[in-house]
């Protein structure tokens, strides 16, 4: 009999029952017009015959090899699908920070937390039909999946997010610019991460996403300990990415920590609003259903209702 797979190995290991079971009713939609798209409800992606080719996209393992475009294989030796008008009506992008600070938690760390929220919705995203990618980043890109709406879509999302690791150093700034200059079509843009980065640089690079197009959400994700530093004796704090340890006297420290960090919130905040960018602080000891649906809810009636932030 074969031996059960490692936890760390076992790509539904970010599938929260729970969470799938609170959100699968609920739609994620871009709240901006995309690519001609009103955004909203929309129906099933096949309506008939009716459907139109819009583009080509690059073969991933578990697409359907009746959408493979022979001809272009016969002339390139690359395996390219037929993507059609219903199939794109939303293109979603999953960016999922894991920087050796995503690794930071005890029971759940930072990144556990942002994984299980990946992956809840792209199960969403691929229940509604539409098209979903991940990318996983430190300072460069360490895995890239293109968008689909395939079977196997959801399963290789689940392996890579398993298998990911946070250890490097993160540089969020120069992502983001890069992620505006390679997502050529306008699409929903989801940014997992604990933004330890220059808050100027990051917001550069998130209004040039909104230059580009793209509907972008923000989930800024903080470890309890991050928001209340409730150290109390003196503590040796590990240097993350490359950053020194620092034997300190957290009670001196606190109220100035404190400050520091909602000050950077509140900057976040104000700059992801400007550019009406959706940002979400969300701390890993909270219920990620409860945090996911009211989300969610909240963006719903807000499209139903026509208005924007």
């Amino acid at each position: 009999m074969a031996a059960e797979a490692p936890l760390e190995q076992d790509p539904k290991r970010y599938l929260d029952p729970r969470v799938l079971d609170s959100i699968r009713r609920l739609d994620l939609r871009a709240r901006l017009v995309v690519e001609g798209f009103v955004s909203g409800m929309h129906d099933s992606p096949y309506r008939g015959s009716s459907v139109e080719f819009r583009q080509h996209r690059e073969y991933v393992p578990g697409d359907d090899i009746r959408h493979v475009d022979w001809k272009v294989y016969a002339k390139s030796d690359r395996i390219y699908i037929k993507e059609f008008e219903e199939e794109t009506n939303l293109k979603a992008h999953l960016f999922v920070d894991q920087s050796e600070s995503m690794s930071y938690g005890e029971e759940r760390t930072k990144f556990d937390y942002a994984a299980t929220m990946a992956a809840s919705l792209a199960f969403l995203m691929h229940q509604q039909r539409d098209s979903v990618s991940l990318s996983l980043f430190d300072e460069g890109f360490q895995k890239q999946l293109p968008p689909s709406n395939s079977r196997a879509m959801l399963n290789n999302i689940l392996h890579a997010l398993s298998e990911a690791k946070a250890v490097g150093k993160t540089k969020i700034g120069a992502i983001l610019h890069e992620m505006a200059e390679r997502i050529s079509q306008k699409g929903l843009v989801i940014l997992i991460s604990d933004l330890f980065d220059d808050p100027e640089q990051i917001l550069s690079g998130l209004r040039h996403l909104r230059h580009c197009g793209h509907d972008v959400l923000l989930f800024h994700i903080l470890d309890r300990e991050e928001v209340d530093f409730p150290f109390e004796r003196m503590t040796l704090f590990k240097g993350m990415e490359m950053l020194p340890e620092l034997l300190v006297d957290p009670k001196s420290l606190r109220d100035a920590y404190l400050k520091e960090v909602r000050k950077f919130e509140g900057q976040m905040r104000k700059g992801c609003q400007s550019q009406k960018i959706d940002y979400q602080l969300v701390v890993s000891d909270q219920n990620l259903d409860v945090v996911l649906t009211t989300y969610l809810a909240k963006r719903t009636a807000l499209m139903k209702g026509g208005r924007r932030h």
